[in-house]
């Protein structure tokens, strides 16, 4: 089997921040689907790894449901709603897309889904139900007839007292299977082919409608929460349905739907006896009376309950078996798993269970990554104001590798911007506000790096100043990591000594304690101990900051903040061992977007918002200890410039000689040649390419730091729309340049981000390329992010491209 030419090796991202944005496969190897941003995803939690992305949406996924198949086996076909209005029916095959049905109805964004195969008549093909609920007031059901190709019709659902601030948040609905047919005199409600589904409601209530003559008919309400529904399900135990319900007023309600025998209406009604509220139902000319009570009020969460789901049933002996098990959430960050105590009957809380290791990421976009120089892990930085670092996973005697976010070196107040690495454990940060702020790691990091990673810790220590600080911590009300020493340790009290000695009104900040680990942390780690130092803050821009860039020789850093008059677009430059401002560099009169400095450091380039970009020169000085000084070199106006619009993104070729330019305008433009050794006043750099059109608004160019087999240079160009494409230039030396761009491979559909790429970074290779054993094939490997809240590390061919 011949290898792809680009692969996505690694994903990093997180659930929507929205209730019923996660859905887990029943089933042995039942992968995870969850939304992130506008994409589905599917996740396998015993690998550890991200097998796809269903990406069909235009807006934000917030609610995603596997359709469970009636004899236990993982199912194959997913519903997802978004901000969009639109509801996706994905159909799965060797957990790769087979196929995906829009369905067009709602006029607001959609906020549950559910399904449930109906097995109809003898003779007749089974169907699928597929109802969603949105804000604009109205459920829809949605009927798919066996496993055709035409898109499902659609049935209206809609109460007679819908008004504009009717919405359903959750809703689900039950089959009936065929070992559940009970061998007793009365007829039950899961013999007969009647779905039944509830509503939860922002009225308090739990509507019930029951499917007649092919419409859905409201049959019920149930009253008793005091605030919106946030939840609903069903389980069938013996021959009654169970509905569990969860609310805002941090309750839980089970209900027992149960069919009304007869022999009860004549027993003495001074009898004491549970409130019963009925209804009747007519299938084929029998007519059901049903009953539906309270069975029990579960208390124990302290703030809102946002997800009720029951324990999966399966089978065992070959007999269906349901488990009377319930795990909710809450707002209160705890989850609880109910169980009736098998003597009384009275629901408790069962044993505390402890986190696995799972996938993680930013919650929004994702503005600014780096490689580390040595290509051992990534720094990311996003608008969900967090700094998260990225590393392999090297277990000893196993070959797979995956990847984890070991630490979240800041948790800001502020959206974060850029970031460029100092050094391998030093980076700078910039965010909505006028400060750059430096961050070193912890001797705590250090340890766990090597244990997670596999490499020596002597040997990286060895490389590190000083005594390293334990860790960091972030003081009451303050935007500021402060430094953790070994004689600051404090030990944690217990929660019995911390309730005794705490008066509840006092803030207790959150203390850093260190450990060893040898696998990556889960989420209550990341939060509390995995903070680096600040070692510095910079002053000197007066807006916000918005792009930073360091040198190769890591002596220098450059910044720029926003900007709308040509003062205040000024580039800083600043001394990395003394902190101080070396030079402010005027020339652009907006925003300075991206800088960087070339490969031997003889020039440092900006691209603005302006439309133009300034090259400057490092001058040559007269002693090593004093600072460089830069000057302009070269530049383009109005009347010079290629692009016409914003221009997004720039960088260098790996000899120093060509610099990459992409804009707004879907322009990809080479300039050069750049000879270090002119020193003439003025030159005049203007492009040495044919203008490379790509088809979308370019926000992200990454120029490869080694030629491909061919000897020519490797482009990697992120486009607004999310897709990256693989570009090989080489000049050409014709008048004017043709045929000096090579389009190589670009990202599929589920490749792609969803949303624009705000970043691509190719691994420094330092000579050496990862050798395919099998294929004899040269892989490089680049990472890209986006404001779809996703990161992605690819691999490419070389020798394909």
């Amino acid at each position: 089997m011949v290898a792809p030419v680009l692969e996505v090796t690694h994903v990093f991202c997180c659930p929507n921040r929205v209730r019923g944005a996660l859905s887990w496969n029943s089933g042995p190897g039942g992968l995870l689907a969850f939304g992130t941003s506008c994409s589905v995803v599917l996740y396998d939690p015993q690998e550890r790894v991200v097998i796809t992305n269903l990406n069909g949406h235009t807006a934000r996924v917030n609610c995603v449901q596997w359709i469970c198949k009636q004899d236990g086996s993982p199912s194959t076909e997913l519903l997802s709603g978004g901000s969009d209005n639109q509801v996706i029916h994905w159909e799965i095959k060797n957990n790769q897309l087979l196929k995906a049905v829009h369905l067009q109805g709602h006029e607001g964004p959609v906020t549950a889904v559910h399904a449930l195969y109906q097995k109809r008549a003898s003779g007749v093909a089974f169907r699928t139900l597929m109802v969603s609920a949105a804000s604009d007031s109205t459920v829809r059901v949605w009927s798919k007839n066996g496993s055709e190709g035409r898109p499902p019709a659609s049935l209206a659902l809609c109460s007679s007292n819908c008004n504009s601030m009717l919405r359903c948040d959750e809703l689900c609905a039950r089959a009936p299977r065929e070992e559940e047919l009970p061998h007793s005199g009365f007829i039950p409600l899961f013999i007969l082919p009647v779905p039944i589904l509830a509503c939860g409601d922002d009225d308090c209530k739990i509507h019930l409608f029951v499917q007649q003559n092919d419409q859905f008919q409201k049959v019920l309400f149930l009253c008793g929460h005091e605030d919106w529904i946030r939840g609903v399900e069903w389980a069938t135990f013996g021959r009654d349905l169970f509905l569990a319900s969860c609310s805002q007023d941090c309750l839980i309600r089970i209900w027992r739907l149960y069919v009304k025998s007869t022999s009860l209406e004549t027993q003495d009604d001074d009898n004491i006896k549970l409130k019963e509220n009925t209804f009747t139902i007519e299938n084929e000319g029998i007519k059901i009376a049903f009953a539906v009570t309270l069975e029990t009020v579960l208390a124990g969460h302290e703030n809102w309950v946002n997800a009720v789901h029951w324990q999966p049933s399966f089978y065992k002996d070959g007999l269906l078996q349901q488990p009377m098990r319930l795990l909710s959430a809450s707002m209160d960050k705890t989850m609880i798993l109910w169980a009736p105590d098998e003597e009384s009957g009275v629901w408790l809380e069962q044993r505390e269970w402890t986190p696995e290791i799972v996938i993680s990421g930013h919650f929004d976009g994702v503005q600014d990554l780096m490689w580390d120089p040595e290509g051992e892990f990534i720094i990311t930085v996003g608008t969900d104001q967090t700094t998260r670092l990225f590393a392999p996973w090297k277990r000893k005697d196993q070959s797979q590798v995956t990847w984890h976010e070991i630490a979240r070196p800041q948790i800001h107040g502020y959206d974060l911007k850029c970031l460029a690495m100092i050094s391998r454990f030093q980076f700078v940060s910039g965010a909505d506000e006028k400060v750059l702020r430096v961050f070193s790691a912890p001797q705590n990091f250090v340890e766990n790096f090597c244990a997670i990673t596999g490499q020596s810790l002597n040997l990286v220590l060895c490389n590190q100043d000083g005594d390293l600080p334990e860790g960091a911590t972030v003081p009451a009300l303050g935007l500021s990591n402060k430094a953790v020493f070994q004689g600051d340790l404090v030990s944690q009290p217990s929660d019995e000594e911390e309730l005794l000695t705490s008066n509840g009104f006092e803030y207790q900040p959150v203390a850093f304690q260190p450990s060893i680990l040898t696998e990556p942390p889960t989420e209550g780690h990341l939060l509390q101990n995995t903070l680096w130092p600040e070692v510095q803050k910079l002053y000197g821009h007066g807006y916000e900051i918005f792009c930073v860039a360091c040198s190769n020789s890591k002596t220098l850093l450059a910044s720029a903040c926003k900007a709308a008059k040509k003062e205040h677009a000024a580039i800083i430059l600043w001394n990395t061992t003394s902190w101080k401002q070396v030079q402010n560099l005027v020339f652009h009169s907006l925003t300075v977007t991206q800088m960087t400095f070339s490969p031997n450091d003889r020039f440092l380039l900006a691209v603005s918002r302006d439309r133009t970009w300034s090259l400057w020169k490092r001058q040559d000085t007269v002693s090593p200890e004093l600072d460089p000084i830069f000057s302009l070199f070269a530049f383009t106006n109005k009347i010079t410039a290629v692009h016409s619009r914003i221009i997004w993104s720039c960088d260098w070729s790996p000899d120093s000689m060509y610099f990459f330019t992409g804009s707004r305008d879907k322009k990809v433009v080479v300039w050069g040649e750049c000879d270090s050794s002119d020193d003439s006043v003025e030159h005049n750099i203007g492009p040495c390419s044919s203008v490379l059109d790509v088809g979308g608004a370019v926000t992200a160019v990454s120029v490869c730091p080694v030629l491909n087999c061919a000897q020519r240079y490797v482009v990697a160009v992120g486009l607004e729309c999310g897709k990256i494409c693989l570009y090989t230039w080489k000049k050409t030396d014709q008048v004017p340049e043709i045929n000096d761009w090579t389009h190589c491979v670009e990202t599929s559909q589920s490749q792609s981000h969803t949303l624009a790429v705000k970043k691509l970074c190719w691994k420094n290779c330092n000579g050496k390329t990862e050798q395919n054993g099998t294929e004899g094939a040269e892989w490089l490997h680049f990472a890209s992010c986006g404001e779809d809240h996703t990161v992605k590390i690819h691999r490419v061919n070389r020798c394909a491209l």
